[in-house]
């Protein structure tokens, strides 16, 4: 089975997951300003590749991959929280298609259920009967360095576009990416899972930096789709990016290397949001070979990785699907 078949097939078992999580408040309108519009949020919840990954590690370790799904429903909790709050600093208008929660519900019970999300990170560790304390620690332990580091990512992002910065170099947007999404985007999914399999101190770590190349790949692979995804055009948040001003790798390489820099710093100044603008920053970048670029450094991220874990783990199921998710990167990038 390719990766992208098995989370069609696996997402909707997680979805059931995670919606066990959102209960009803004692109080009716608990439920109302709370649970349920924090629920809807969660339930439009994409490929949910990140648990997922979770319990493939387990299993490719020699673990039950059962044992996992607490674990992993808080690394997806973290993302619904993440993801809820970047909406409200970016001021974005639409996630998934949808309008975002600061819109529907109103910023003050927007980041009310972000907050909520983030408790569950540690509530579901916590709760879960069927890990020993030992292992709880140690995997609280990789959440909180999780949370920490995509914060520290966040802050660069954020301070960066409310300083104007156009300075940065690709080592600096690296930095940036590395701590705003591949730890929980791939290296800390991957190794919490191992963790809790029983893994061997050198399984954990070659599965974290597996996670952490396709992680960082992951974030580039969506910095380019959001630029020239055919299937995202039709979306009205395609190329946002570029409205919202972001640094991704392709503006950092552009800005760097074309001769129409200044004029690039423009538009992405400028909030545009009009198609003509929109296609003139994207020409600059193609120009500037910095597409091409991107997509190369994410390709040979991903092949690095896929040569390191084919040596580190014994044959299993769980190792193929983990390389075939590397290989579908790569897929959707070209």
């Amino acid at each position: 089975m390719s990766f992208e078949s098995f989370i069609k097939q696996e997402s909707a078992r997680v979805d059931e997951v995670l919606a066990a999580y959102f209960e009803k408040g004692e109080h009716p309108d608990i439920d109302q300003y709370l649970y349920g519009p924090l629920a809807a949020y969660s339930a439009n919840g994409g490929k949910r590749h990140r648990p997922l990954i979770c319990e493939l590690a387990c299993g490719a370790v020699g673990g039950d991959a059962a044992l996992a799904s607490a674990a992993a429903a808080a690394i997806e909790h973290f993302h619904t929280a993440a993801l809820i709050h970047d909406d409200i600093a970016d001021e974005s208008t639409l996630r998934r298609g949808n309008p975002c929660l600061h819109l529907t519900q109103g910023e003050g019970l927007a980041i009310n259920a972000g907050d909520l999300a983030l408790s569950l990170v540690t509530g579901s560790v916590l709760d879960d009967d069927r890990l020993d304390d030992t292992t709880k620690i140690r995997v609280l332990n990789e959440l909180v360095f999780m949370t920490t580091r995509t914060i520290e990512g966040q802050a660069l992002d954020i301070g960066w576009a409310r300083d104007g910065r156009f300075d940065l170099t690709i080592e600096d947007y690296l930095t940036m990416a590395t701590r705003k999404t591949a730890y929980y985007s791939g290296g800390t999914p991957l190794a919490v899972g191992a963790i809790i399999g029983g893994g061997t101190e050198e399984q954990i770590e070659t599965l974290r930096s597996f996670g952490m190349a396709c992680g960082l790949a992951f974030q580039i692979q969506d910095d380019l789709l959001n630029l020239i995804g055919s299937k995202e055009a039709s979306g009205k948040d395609f190329r946002s990016d570029i409205t919202e001003g972001k640094r991704t790798l392709v503006a950092v390489h552009a800005l760097q290397h074309s001769p129409q820099s200044s004029e690039l710093a423009a538009i992405l100044a400028s909030h545009t949001t009009t198609a003509t603008m929109l296609s003139c920053a994207v020409e600059i970048m193609q120009e500037a070979g910095s597409i091409d670029f991107a997509r190369d450094y994410a390709t040979g991220l991903v092949n690095k990785a896929k040569a390191e874990l084919s040596t580190a783990l014994p044959e299993s199921d769980a190792k193929k699907l983990l390389l075939s998710m590397a290989e579908f990167f790569i897929v959707r990038m070209n």
